[in-house]
């Protein structure tokens, strides 16, 4: 029997198309093996966000094709729709799928091995119209599902609507029956994926808070989380039907990207530092215990010393529980290469360890509040050192002594004591 690996870099988005992806060929006959395992086919879901996300993505092909030269290299993704010639240049590389046609991966791959090894383009557009629905299954504990693509928003760094397209998404009834599906494969939490996520309902007049409350009736789900969600979007009823559900967890992932208002508006971004502040502060208005992760890109064109400075003192103000910390990359074709005073990829990295160091004292402080208290863990199936970890609804991550009776399974644990790495250590009751 043939055999499949798959290699997906990049966002939640991704993990759940290359699950799809992998489904069609097990449906088709294939084998899925491991990312380190020999394969007839290897599948690359290539991201773009950054300079070194691209470059990641040209070292894992030639490795690939350094460790297993006959077998058939197919990359898709963001990187395969802006440069699809480029990564076509690489050795190895056999097909290249833009985002439009990631949907017929499986088709397009099966008839490349079966005429023999030519290079296939399937990037000739540059718009990008296609939703390719996905979930992703058997993986772990959670899924991802994908309920929205695109962005409009065409942020000045960004190459995202460039490589995905306009704002668009999959109807409400179609995304239940997923979920449904989900349920039906035994996975107990759901991540709700998007671009642009609270965008949702652009191409069917639905909104993204219909889309909540129909997805909280689904039986057999018992989590939900929101992968990402613009401050602009985050609004007071959807803030109070999180509060109010059971099933929708008191987590947060909300990007700023910077913490000054001058820079905020050379990003093109659609809010102010006041509007985010108020938009945290209304968080925790309705859920005081809500894990708040937040985006921060350091270096952006202009950001000088009292810009960062501001970004800084804001971010320790409103004390997130973490910061997920991106050093500006320039990319091409976007408005930001042309804007003066460029920042020092040295001065950048240094102000996101100054960041990572905040994030980290935010982090540890936040887990820290709760040892002592009981938390109800949804247990993942890694073994590490005789130990297992798991979620709790406000994402602590807890390690308990590993019982394969606790995997996938939501259970109630006292949480002891703190690692340096804000890991809790817990018993279970």
């Amino acid at each position: 029997m043939r055999k499949v690996n798959f290699h997906t870099l990049g966002c939640k988005l991704n993990f759940s198309e290359s699950s799809t992806i992998a489904r069609q060929f097990e449906e088709g006959g294939f084998v899925r093996v491991g990312v380190n395992d020999e394969a007839d086919i290897c599948i690359i879901n290539s991201c773009s966000v950054t300079a070194q996300a691209d470059k990641k993505c040209r070292n894992l092909i030639r490795k690939l094709h350094r460790k297993n030269p006959n077998a058939i290299i197919a990359v898709t993704g963001c990187y395969a729709q802006l440069k699809p010639y480029e990564i076509a240049q690489i050795e190895g590389v056999d097909i290249v799928l833009c985002n439009n046609n990631k949907g017929e991966t499986y088709q397009q791959v099966l008839n490349l091995s079966e005429r023999g090894k030519t290079k296939v383009f399937s990037c000739e557009t540059d718009e990008i119209t296609t939703f390719f629905a996905a979930f992703s299954s058997n993986d772990r504990t959670r899924a991802f599902l994908k309920v929205q693509d695109g962005c409009d928003y065409c942020c000045s760094y960004c190459t995202i609507h460039n490589a995905r397209g306009s704002s668009r998404n999959i109807p409400i009834e179609q995304a239940v029956k997923q979920a449904e599906e989900i349920a039906r494969g035994g996975q107990k939490e759901i991540v709700i994926t998007g671009v642009n996520t609270g965008d949702f309902g652009r191409t069917t007049g639905e909104s993204f808070l219909d889309l909540l409350k129909a997805l909280d009736k689904v039986e057999g789900i018992e989590r939900y989380r929101i992968s990402s969600i613009e401050p602009n979007l985050l609004t007071d009823e959807i803030i109070a039907f999180c509060a109010s559900s059971y099933k929708f967890q008191h987590h947060f992932h909300i990007p700023i990207q910077c913490g000054s208002n001058k820079i905020l508006a050379a990003m093109r971004r659609r809010y102010t530092v006041e509007k985010f502040r108020e938009r945290i502060e209304a968080v925790r208005r309705a859920m005081p215990d809500a894990f708040i992760g937040i985006d921060v890109i350091t270096g952006f064109p202009g950001e000088g010393e009292a810009e960062f400075e501001e970004c800084y003192n804001f971010l320790s103000e409103i004390n997130p529980s973490f910061l997920h910390i991106f050093p500006f990359s320039e990319r091409e074709n976007t408005p930001a290469v042309d804007l003066p005073n460029k920042v020092s990829p040295e001065i950048s990295m240094a102000r996101a360890k100054r960041l990572e160091e905040l994030s980290n004292r935010c982090h540890y402080d936040f887990c820290k509040q709760y040892l002592g208290t009981t938390a109800d863990v949804l247990f993942e199936s890694t073994e590490r050192g005789g130990m297992m970890c798991g979620f709790t609804g406000n994402y602590l991550k807890i390690k308990t002594k590993y019982n394969r009776e606790y995997i996938n399974c939501i259970v109630k644990v006292r949480l002891l004591s703190i690692e340096d790495n804000c890991d809790i250590v817990g018993e279970i009751i």
